[in-house]
Protein backbone atom coordinates (compact mmCIF):
# COMPACT_ATOMS: atom_id res chain seq x y z
CA UNK A 1 0.00 0.00 0.00
CA UNK A 2 1.13 3.76 -0.90
CA UNK A 3 2.24 5.63 2.20
CA UNK A 4 -0.57 7.83 2.81
CA UNK A 5 0.27 11.44 4.16
CA UNK A 6 -3.37 12.66 4.38
CA UNK A 7 -6.77 12.00 5.66
CA UNK A 8 -10.25 13.39 4.67
CA UNK A 9 -12.79 12.50 6.85
CA UNK A 10 -16.59 12.76 4.66
CA UNK A 11 -19.78 11.76 6.34
CA UNK A 12 -22.37 12.73 9.35
CA UNK A 13 -22.32 12.37 13.19
CA UNK A 14 -20.21 8.75 12.73
CA UNK A 15 -17.62 10.81 11.87
CA UNK A 16 -17.84 13.71 13.33
CA UNK A 17 -17.26 11.78 16.78
CA UNK A 18 -20.59 11.81 18.62
CA UNK A 19 -19.90 10.57 21.52
CA UNK A 20 -16.60 10.68 22.21
CA UNK A 21 -15.48 13.76 23.76
CA UNK A 22 -12.16 15.58 24.75
CA UNK A 23 -11.51 16.75 28.08
CA UNK A 24 -12.66 20.35 26.97
CA UNK A 25 -16.55 18.61 25.59
CA UNK A 26 -16.07 18.85 22.06
CA UNK A 27 -16.08 15.76 20.21
CA UNK A 28 -13.02 13.39 19.25
CA UNK A 29 -14.25 10.05 17.62
CA UNK A 30 -12.81 7.59 15.86
CA UNK A 31 -11.53 9.92 12.96
CA UNK A 32 -9.38 11.82 15.25
CA UNK A 33 -8.18 8.91 16.74
CA UNK A 34 -7.02 7.48 13.50
CA UNK A 35 -5.46 10.84 12.14
CA UNK A 36 -3.78 10.92 15.55
CA UNK A 37 -1.90 7.78 14.64
CA UNK A 38 -1.20 8.30 11.19
CA UNK A 39 0.37 11.63 12.21
CA UNK A 40 3.08 9.49 14.04
CA UNK A 41 4.24 8.13 10.97
CA UNK A 42 4.73 11.26 8.44
CA UNK A 43 5.95 14.56 9.59
CA UNK A 44 4.04 16.14 7.00
CA UNK A 45 0.28 14.53 7.41
CA UNK A 46 -2.52 16.62 6.93
CA UNK A 47 -5.97 16.05 7.92
CA UNK A 48 -9.32 17.31 6.89
CA UNK A 49 -12.64 16.38 8.51
CA UNK A 50 -15.77 17.87 6.99
CA UNK A 51 -18.33 15.27 8.74
CA UNK A 52 -21.30 17.61 10.48
CA UNK A 53 -23.97 15.51 12.32
CA UNK A 54 -27.81 15.11 10.88
CA UNK A 55 -26.46 15.52 7.32
CA UNK A 56 -28.11 13.93 4.71
CA UNK A 57 -26.31 12.32 1.66
CA UNK A 58 -27.38 15.17 -0.60
CA UNK A 59 -26.07 17.52 1.69
CA UNK A 60 -22.71 15.28 2.81
CA UNK A 61 -22.06 15.71 -1.22
CA UNK A 62 -22.68 18.89 -1.90
CA UNK A 63 -20.78 20.75 1.01
CA UNK A 64 -17.93 18.26 2.06
CA UNK A 65 -17.32 15.95 -0.79
CA UNK A 66 -16.86 18.76 -3.65
CA UNK A 67 -14.96 21.30 -1.38
CA UNK A 68 -12.35 18.02 -0.88
CA UNK A 69 -12.69 16.64 -4.15
CA UNK A 70 -9.50 19.10 -5.52
CA UNK A 71 -7.47 18.00 -1.91
CA UNK A 72 -7.11 14.53 -3.18
CA UNK A 73 -3.87 13.75 -4.54
CA UNK A 74 -3.83 10.15 -5.97
CA UNK A 75 -3.14 7.01 -3.94
CA UNK A 76 -1.59 9.32 -0.82
CA UNK A 77 -4.99 10.25 0.12
CA UNK A 78 -6.95 7.98 2.46
CA UNK A 79 -10.74 9.00 1.98
CA UNK A 80 -13.35 8.07 4.72
CA UNK A 81 -17.09 7.99 3.55
CA UNK A 82 -20.26 7.50 5.24
CA UNK A 83 -23.40 8.99 4.63
CA UNK A 84 -26.98 8.75 3.83
CA UNK A 85 -27.67 6.64 7.29
CA UNK A 86 -29.87 9.56 7.99
CA UNK A 87 -31.74 9.77 5.18
CA UNK A 88 -32.69 5.82 5.76
CA UNK A 89 -34.55 7.39 8.95
CA UNK A 90 -35.99 9.71 7.22
CA UNK A 91 -40.10 8.49 7.39
CA UNK A 92 -39.83 9.64 3.48
CA UNK A 93 -36.81 7.57 2.31
CA UNK A 94 -36.81 7.02 -1.64
CA UNK A 95 -33.81 3.80 -2.19
CA UNK A 96 -33.29 4.55 -5.16
CA UNK A 97 -32.23 7.69 -4.76
CA UNK A 98 -29.92 7.74 -2.60
CA UNK A 99 -28.55 4.65 -3.50
CA UNK A 100 -28.01 5.84 -6.81
CA UNK A 101 -26.56 9.51 -4.95
CA UNK A 102 -24.09 7.00 -3.05
CA UNK A 103 -22.73 5.40 -6.45
CA UNK A 104 -22.46 8.70 -8.07
CA UNK A 105 -20.35 9.94 -4.77
CA UNK A 106 -17.22 6.74 -4.52
CA UNK A 107 -17.27 6.99 -8.25
CA UNK A 108 -16.12 10.80 -7.84
CA UNK A 109 -13.66 9.50 -4.68
CA UNK A 110 -12.16 6.36 -6.73
CA UNK A 111 -11.78 8.57 -9.95
CA UNK A 112 -9.50 10.55 -7.75
CA UNK A 113 -7.05 7.64 -6.78
CA UNK A 114 -8.06 8.20 -3.46
CA UNK A 115 -7.41 4.76 -0.96
CA UNK A 116 -10.94 4.72 -0.02
CA UNK A 117 -12.92 3.00 3.21
CA UNK A 118 -16.54 3.05 3.49
CA UNK A 119 -18.82 1.89 6.26
CA UNK A 120 -22.49 -0.32 6.68
CA UNK A 121 -24.48 0.43 9.87
CA UNK A 122 -24.59 -2.29 12.62
CA UNK A 123 -28.40 -4.58 11.94
CA UNK A 124 -30.02 -6.26 14.63
CA UNK A 125 -29.33 -9.06 15.73
CA UNK A 126 -32.78 -11.68 16.39
CA UNK A 127 -34.60 -8.22 16.38
CA UNK A 128 -37.45 -8.67 19.00
CA UNK A 129 -39.82 -6.41 18.26
CA UNK A 130 -41.37 -3.96 15.48
CA UNK A 131 -38.65 -1.28 15.89
CA UNK A 132 -35.70 -3.48 15.34
CA UNK A 133 -37.45 -5.27 12.32
CA UNK A 134 -38.30 -1.99 11.23
CA UNK A 135 -33.92 -0.95 11.39
CA UNK A 136 -33.20 -3.90 9.90
CA UNK A 137 -35.65 -3.66 6.95
CA UNK A 138 -34.45 -0.37 6.19
CA UNK A 139 -30.95 -0.79 6.75
CA UNK A 140 -30.20 -4.76 5.32
CA UNK A 141 -30.49 -2.59 1.59
CA UNK A 142 -28.36 0.06 2.67
CA UNK A 143 -25.58 -1.93 3.60
CA UNK A 144 -25.82 -4.53 0.87
CA UNK A 145 -25.84 -1.06 -1.63
CA UNK A 146 -22.25 -0.33 0.40
CA UNK A 147 -20.75 -3.26 -0.54
CA UNK A 148 -22.14 -3.57 -4.06
CA UNK A 149 -20.98 -0.29 -4.89
CA UNK A 150 -17.33 -0.77 -2.70
CA UNK A 151 -16.62 -4.34 -5.31
CA UNK A 152 -17.66 -1.83 -8.56
CA UNK A 153 -15.01 0.95 -7.03
CA UNK A 154 -12.40 -1.32 -5.00
CA UNK A 155 -13.27 0.12 -2.11
CA UNK A 156 -12.28 -1.09 1.17
CA UNK A 157 -15.85 -1.97 3.51
CA UNK A 158 -15.60 -1.43 7.54
CA UNK A 159 -18.74 -3.71 7.99
CA UNK A 160 -20.18 -3.31 11.65
CA UNK A 161 -21.54 -6.62 11.01
CA UNK A 162 -18.76 -8.70 10.72
CA UNK A 163 -17.34 -8.71 14.31
CA UNK A 164 -20.00 -9.70 17.15
CA UNK A 165 -18.53 -7.10 19.68
CA UNK A 166 -20.09 -4.08 17.78
CA UNK A 167 -24.01 -5.54 18.71
CA UNK A 168 -21.97 -5.44 22.58
CA UNK A 169 -24.73 -2.25 23.52
CA UNK A 170 -21.87 -1.20 25.72
CA UNK A 171 -20.54 0.05 22.39
CA UNK A 172 -23.35 2.83 22.03
CA UNK A 173 -23.71 6.13 24.07
CA UNK A 174 -26.37 6.71 26.53
CA UNK A 175 -28.75 7.79 23.31
CA UNK A 176 -28.31 4.35 22.21
CA UNK A 177 -27.83 5.47 18.67
CA UNK A 178 -24.38 7.01 18.47
CA UNK A 179 -20.73 5.65 19.81
CA UNK A 180 -19.52 5.62 23.06
CA UNK A 181 -16.03 6.56 23.31
CA UNK A 182 -14.99 2.24 24.10
CA UNK A 183 -16.75 2.24 20.42
CA UNK A 184 -14.94 4.95 18.65
CA UNK A 185 -11.76 3.44 19.84
CA UNK A 186 -12.05 0.27 18.21
CA UNK A 187 -13.50 1.46 14.81
CA UNK A 188 -10.55 3.61 14.72
CA UNK A 189 -8.45 0.49 15.68
CA UNK A 190 -10.80 -1.62 12.78
CA UNK A 191 -9.31 1.32 10.41
CA UNK A 192 -5.98 1.54 11.57
CA UNK A 193 -5.75 -2.41 10.91
CA UNK A 194 -7.04 -1.92 7.52
CA UNK A 195 -4.59 0.79 6.16
CA UNK A 196 -1.60 -1.63 7.70
CA UNK A 197 -0.88 1.27 10.81
CA UNK A 198 -0.36 0.14 14.61
CA UNK A 199 -3.73 -0.41 16.39
CA UNK A 200 -5.01 -1.82 19.66
CA UNK A 201 -4.79 -5.46 18.96
CA UNK A 202 -7.78 -6.19 21.69
CA UNK A 203 -10.38 -4.46 19.04
CA UNK A 204 -12.46 -7.72 18.06
CA UNK A 205 -12.14 -8.84 21.55
CA UNK A 206 -15.42 -9.41 23.71
CA UNK A 207 -16.55 -6.99 26.58
CA UNK A 208 -16.43 -8.54 30.04
CA UNK A 209 -19.46 -9.31 31.42
CA UNK A 210 -21.55 -7.60 33.31
CA UNK A 211 -24.83 -7.59 35.27
CA UNK A 212 -28.27 -7.47 33.93
CA UNK A 213 -29.98 -4.08 35.28
CA UNK A 214 -32.38 -5.13 37.67
CA UNK A 215 -35.82 -4.42 35.48
CA UNK A 216 -37.55 -1.55 37.76
CA UNK A 217 -33.90 0.56 36.74
CA UNK A 218 -34.26 -0.81 33.13
CA UNK A 219 -38.06 0.84 32.88
CA UNK A 220 -36.33 4.15 34.42
CA UNK A 221 -33.54 4.30 32.20
CA UNK A 222 -35.97 3.81 29.19
CA UNK A 223 -38.18 6.31 30.13
CA UNK A 224 -35.38 8.76 31.11
CA UNK A 225 -33.70 8.10 27.56
CA UNK A 226 -37.11 8.29 25.49
CA UNK A 227 -37.23 12.12 27.33
CA UNK A 228 -33.57 13.02 26.34
CA UNK A 229 -33.16 11.77 23.26
CA UNK A 230 -36.02 9.73 21.59
CA UNK A 231 -38.38 12.80 21.58
CA UNK A 232 -36.19 15.29 20.79
CA UNK A 233 -35.16 13.34 17.77
CA UNK A 234 -38.74 12.76 17.19
CA UNK A 235 -39.50 16.66 16.93
CA UNK A 236 -36.94 17.26 14.45
CA UNK A 237 -38.11 14.77 11.94
CA UNK A 238 -41.81 16.31 12.56
CA UNK A 239 -40.61 19.58 12.34
CA UNK A 240 -38.22 19.17 9.36
CA UNK A 241 -35.41 20.00 11.62
CA UNK A 242 -31.60 18.40 12.00
CA UNK A 243 -29.45 18.11 14.48
CA UNK A 244 -26.92 19.82 11.85
CA UNK A 245 -28.22 22.83 11.17
CA UNK A 246 -26.14 26.01 11.48
CA UNK A 247 -23.07 23.59 12.49
CA UNK A 248 -19.84 23.71 10.55
CA UNK A 249 -17.52 20.79 10.26
CA UNK A 250 -14.77 20.52 13.20
CA UNK A 251 -11.51 20.58 10.90
CA UNK A 252 -12.70 22.31 7.98
CA UNK A 253 -9.04 22.90 6.45
CA UNK A 254 -6.50 20.02 5.24
CA UNK A 255 -3.85 21.43 7.98
CA UNK A 256 -0.85 19.87 9.73
CA UNK A 257 -2.06 17.20 12.86
CA UNK A 258 -0.91 17.21 16.00
CA UNK A 259 -2.83 15.10 18.27
CA UNK A 260 -4.34 16.56 21.47
CA UNK A 261 -3.71 13.77 23.46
Amino acid sequence: MPKLNQFIALGDSLTEGLSDKYSDGSFRGWADRVADEMSKHDSNFRYANLAVRGKLIEQVVADQLQVALPWMQQAQTLVTFHAGANNVLRPKFEPEQVFETYKNAVSQISGAGAKLLLFTVREVSNPQNKTQHYWNQRFGPFNANVKQVAEQFGATVMDANSQEVFGDPRMLAADRLHLSSEGHRRVAAAVLRAIDLPHDSDWQDPMPPYRQTPAPLRAIGFVAWGIGFLVPWAVRRVTGKSSGDGRVAKHTELVNWTPRI
